[in-house]
């Protein structure tokens, strides 16, 4: 059942409906910020090549914008309007571990904004293995940012509860999907000259990254 509250909406899930989704995309292509549920934590979505909804996000997380947001994509084609090229050591690691909770670090295209990256020049991005992540990618039609539904310095919220409790109603649309693992964040992974660097340990253990790519 669909739950709405003045001014701000929280949407049931499961099944959710094309109604649901294009209320979502609405938000999103408005410049706005959409809470929903991954296989980590609860994330908060805005249109990634949008500068303003970018600046809106790091305001609503009070996040320092010296520190880069996240992505997600729907599928591997999805990666060229994010990323310069995939390297080849990656492959394995996309067959194996995507969609699932492994982010991978990229050189960033160079006409990304700057608040995406945090001038690093570089993205990080994963396929998500929600249901409803997926149906949220497919339908806005390009990439999302996935940064963890909290304000900086406290834990992730793990259900749509945890989020409302953070925001209150400062989120435009808050999907509520049940509740989210929030044991671990995703495993990081990026690249020094052409070798694999762990940059977080999260649900997938570096032992199962360096194992695949042997």
């Amino acid at each position: 059942m669909n739950q709405y509250q003045h001014g701000k909406h929280t949407v049931g899930y499961q099944p959710c409906s094309m109604a649901d989704l294009n209320r979502a995309v609405a938000v999103l292509n408005d410049g706005g910020v959409v809470a929903f549920p991954t296989e980590t934590y609860y994330g908060l979505a805005v249109d990634p090549l949008n500068p303003l909804a970018l600046n809106n996000l790091f305001t609503l997380k009070q996040r320092d914008i010296a520190k880069p947001i996240l992505t997600l994509v729907d599928d591997r084609e999805s990666l060229s309007s994010l990323v310069h090229e995939i390297p080849i050591v990656y492959l394995q690691l996309m067959e194996r571990f995507w969609p699932g909770p492994l982010t991978l670090i990229f050189q960033a295209k160079i006409n990304l904004p700057t608040l995406l990256t945090a001038g690093t020049s570089t993205i990080g991005v994963r396929q998500s293995s929600h249901p409803f992540a997926r149906q949220l990618l497919r339908a806005f039609g390009r990439p999302i940012t996935a940064t963890s539904a909290n304000i900086s310095g406290h834990d992730a919220a793990v259900d749509a509860h945890g989020v409302k409790a953070q925001f209150g109603k400062q989120i435009d649309l808050v999907f509520d999907g049940g509740k989210a693992p929030g044991i671990l964040g995703s495993t990081i992974v990026g690249l020094d000259g052409s070798q694999l660097k762990l940059i977080r340990e999260g649900v997938i253990s570096y032992d199962e990254i360096m194992n695949c790519a042997a």
